[in-house]
């Protein structure tokens, strides 16, 4: 099969993630294996960070290049997290002309059998969620042609990953607010019966079960919920106050 099928068939294989149900982590994996196949790699690995900007290793090829990976976080040190920083790919990073910039990412990346390394940002409209890392036994080139293959791979990614994440948040936001909304039908049977034993107004009988759910540190739903099964006598309320 030749490079532009091949290409075809990875893009296909990676927009997968735009439909509903997919594996994240199936994602990311897949990610890291196309990449070193299409690009020559050795070796690659997936930092990617968590909805509060703390990186985590994601993904990897080998062990080696996760061990390598969790080192770089845990010495603050490496391409991987100035491409984090500043947005920008660092590709073509001969070891042997970085000792001084970062000599503890230089060390072990030796000592784990790589001599040259790139970073690729995982990117959407200036925002930075991630980075694909490449390792190369020797010493490796990429062409621009290359880079902008590898940025379009991890783009792709992202677009999927940030799809779920929006997927995710809106169904955090849709129980929300369905539960807001359920409290609210409680709160308003509620209402109707503290205003009705307790010979007050509806808005009245809302301040002092607010009162009691602030004074009690409770939810004002389940207030309600007891008010309306007998659990709380609404004549409690009214006690209480005075």
């Amino acid at each position: 099969m030749n490079r532009e099928l091949r290409l075809a068939e990875v893009f296909v294989e990676l927009a997968d993630t735009l439909v509903d149900d997919y594996d994240v982590i199936d994602l990311l994996h897949t990610l890291c294996e196309r990449s070193i196949e299409l690009l020559h790699a050795d070796a690659a690995g997936l930092i990617l960070a968590d909805q509060r900007g703390v990186l985590h290793v994601m993904a990897s090829t080998s062990h080696e290049a996760k061990l390598l990976e969790l080192f770089v976080l845990q010495a603050d040190e490496g391409p991987c997290l100035d491409c984090y920083t500043t947005g920008e790919q660092m590709a073509n990073l001969d070891l042997d002309e970085v000792e001084e910039r970062w000599p503890k990412f230089r060390a072990a990346t030796i000592a784990a059998g790589y001599r040259s390394t790139h970073a690729i940002p995982l990117r959407l409209r200036g925002q930075v969620i991630g980075v694909l890392n490449l390792f190369c036994a020797e010493r490796a080139t990429l062409s621009e042609t290359d880079v902008s293959l590898g940025q379009a791979l991890c783009d792709i990614a992202t677009v999927g990953l940030l799809q779920e994440r929006i997927v995710r948040q809106g169904e955090v936001l849709a129980e929300q607010l369905q539960s807001a909304l359920n409290s609210r039908v409680l709160l308003e049977q509620a209402k109707g019966i503290i205003s009705e034993r307790a010979g007050i107004a509806v808005d009245d009988a809302f301040v002092l079960m607010r009162t009691h759910a602030r004074r009690n540190r409770l939810q004002l739903g389940a207030v309600a919920s007891a008010v309306i099964d007998g659990t709380i006598n609404p004549s409690e309320f009214t006690t209480k106050q005075t």
